[in-house]
């Protein structure tokens, strides 16, 4: 039996950023997946897959995250990875570093005829001005100059390392307000409830 990608986390978490990496202009044409869970106590669980867009890429997507053809060749296509991702997603709170991450899950749920995602957003970019109010017209809140001004680690335009980044904003976030997620997200009460029963649910199990 073939496995097609590495095991998808699983949770309960506290919170869970996600990013994509697309394959052209197409908002649809997910390439790259990545996410990072987040646990009661900080620790930082991450999974990243290549997804096959089915479609061409754009070299100036390419030289932006150095995805391209040969990187997804055998690798599963959106369909092939959604269901599984989608579990744990809807049962917890989720976290992007602007809104372009949300339209590509939808986008492509709509290219390929899946149900509409009904997941609880919130945006780390609005986090981060909160956290940093002095950063806006001097760098900014975006992840490249967060990098820089948090001291962040990682590879930029990676979907796996962009997610930690956005994770790790809100966690700097949280120890520079004293003030938790839940506060400067303002979670749904959708979300809540529904990681009380993802929670109950596995205690039953």
């Amino acid at each position: 039996m073939i496995t097609l990608f590495t095991p998808i986390p699983s949770g309960p978490f506290r919170f869970i950023a996600l990013d994509v990496e697309t394959a052209c202009n197409d908002v649809a044409s997910i390439c790259q997946i990545g996410i990072a869970c987040v646990d009661t106590v900080g620790k930082i669980d991450s999974w990243t897959s290549y997804v096959d867009p089915e479609q061409q890429f754009d070299s100036f997507n390419t030289r932006l995250h150095g995805i391209g053809p040969d990187s997804v060749m055998g690798a599963p296509t959106f369909p092939q990875v959604w269901p599984a991702l989608h579990e744990l997603l809807y049962s917890h709170h989720l976290v992007q570093h602007s809104n372009f991450d949300k339209a590509a899950l939808n986008a492509a749920c709509r290219a390929y005829r899946l149900p509409a995602p009904d997941l609880s957003w919130s945006d780390s970019v609005k986090i981060a001005r909160q956290a940093w109010p002095e950063f806006k017209g001097n760098g900014g809140h975006g992840l490249g100059h967060l990098k820089t001004a948090l001291g962040l680690e990682f590879q930029h335009h990676d979907a796996g390392e962009d997610a930690r980044a956005a994770a790790e904003v809100v966690l700097h976030a949280e120890a520079h307000l004293g003030r938790t997620f839940e506060q400067l997200a303002q979670t749904s009460q959708k979300s809540q409830l529904s990681l009380l029963d993802h929670i109950n649910l596995r205690t039953v199990r």
